[in-house]
């Protein structure tokens, strides 16, 4: 697909936009003072495949354990501000990565632009993120509600704000809990402005109905071109939402890393349990860089075609499975023993690729 053409920045050492491979967000749900924990949480989404975090300063104590996150964290460090711009200045000089700033509660337009010089100077990227759940009162009275217009015009206002500072180093989202108006608030803006394109479905729920809603909606604009960053928010462990958002990707062709898992949903012809054989590889392969597709099948109907066009395939007969790689047939395995015969093949792949790139 042909990605929308947007400007290009480095948030830390990460590219955003310009082309650059669209990346993972996500944010910790820790108390940001207690430091410990909170890296902690870091370390297991960046071993997800998180690329970026994001963390929440409430407070001005919160700015001060920033620092000590942001000096050990593997991955750039987002800096959450609402109402107190005096936090998004001790953020900046707590050496935050990145700001995101909500316009429709970081104040009067003079405090924006205090924001806008101390990011300047720094070179610190600002996400300019308006909320459905945020909009200022003068919009939500003229258009009636959170509608996509409302939206984007209180984006596009915070834009014009940090531009009038001749700041450009800016990244826009729009989002709401409708994945309708978020997509067509995102819509709106893609044309609006050249800045990356931060992508999300915002209050999606718990995890399983917050995939699906993140899904469609990040996957609908993603397939239109549309986005250069993402973030699932979902109601629970935000290592998750780091899995959900790599799915995404890998699902549209824009993240080759991390195995593709294709199985049957079955029916009565098949033979092995497959449900239980696929969930529980993927389980145990779900933070795994290695690029392989691996198919899981029933029986004789597809199971042969889709195994031979995988990686490493298994096609299920009445008592045993047989074992495809890179398109043939290799040799029969008892049922018990299928999923621990797909996890050394991918072992032994990954092996082979490791060695053939010299690592």
């Amino acid at each position: 697909m042909e990605r929308r053409k947007s400007k290009g920045l480095v948030l830390g050492w990460v590219p955003v936009g310009g082309g650059a491979p669209i990346t993972v967000q996500s944010m910790t749900n820790t108390p940001t003072v207690d430091v410990e924990a909170t890296l902690r949480q870091v370390e297991r989404m960046f071993a997800a495949g998180c690329d970026i975090v994001r963390v929440a300063l409430p407070d001005l104590e919160s700015c001060r354990a920033l620092k000590k996150i942001v000096r050990a964290s593997p991955i750039p460090v987002v800096a959450d501000v609402h109402f107190d711009h005096r936090i998004a200045l001790a953020a900046i000089r707590a050496g935050a990565h990145g700001l995101r700033i909500n316009p429709g509660n970081i104040g009067e337009e003079r405090k924006v632009r205090e924001v806008a010089r101390a990011a300047r100077e720094t070179g610190v990227p600002v996400r300019v993120g308006a909320n459905a759940g945020s909009l200022p009162r003068d919009l939500l009275e003229r258009y009636g509600g959170p509608t996509p217009q409302a939206l984007a015009e209180s984006a596009l206002r915070e834009v014009a704000i940090l531009e009038r500072e001749g700041f450009d180093l800016i990244k826009v989202s729009v989002k709401a809990s409708s994945v309708t108006a978020t997509i067509e608030a995102n819509r709106i803006i893609a044309d609006k402005v050249e800045y990356p394109l931060h992508l999300g479905v915002s209050e999606a729920g718990p995890v399983w109905s917050g995939t699906i809603k993140s899904a469609v909606g990040i996957g609908a604009l993603l397939a239109q071109g549309i986005g250069d960053t993402i973030r699932v928010s979902l109601a629970g462990d935000p290592v998750e939402e780091v899995r959900v958002g790599r799915a995404i990707l890998r699902s549209l062709g824009l993240l080759e890393e991390g195995p593709d898992i294709v199985a049957c949903p079955t029916c009565a012809r098949a033979r092995i349990d497959v449900a239980a054989l696929a969930e529980e590889l993927e389980r145990r392969l779900r933070d795994s860089r290695v690029t392989l597709r691996i198919a899981v099948m029933g029986c004789s109907v597809n199971g042969p075609g889709e195994a031979r066009e995988a990686d490493i395939g298994i096609a299920g007969g009445r008592t045993r499975g047989l074992l495809f790689r890179k398109g043939e047939p290799v040799a029969w395995y008892p049922k018990e023993e299928l999923l621990e015969v797909l996890l050394r093949e991918v072992e032994r792949m990954a092996g082979e690729s490791r060695k053939a790139g010299g690592g």
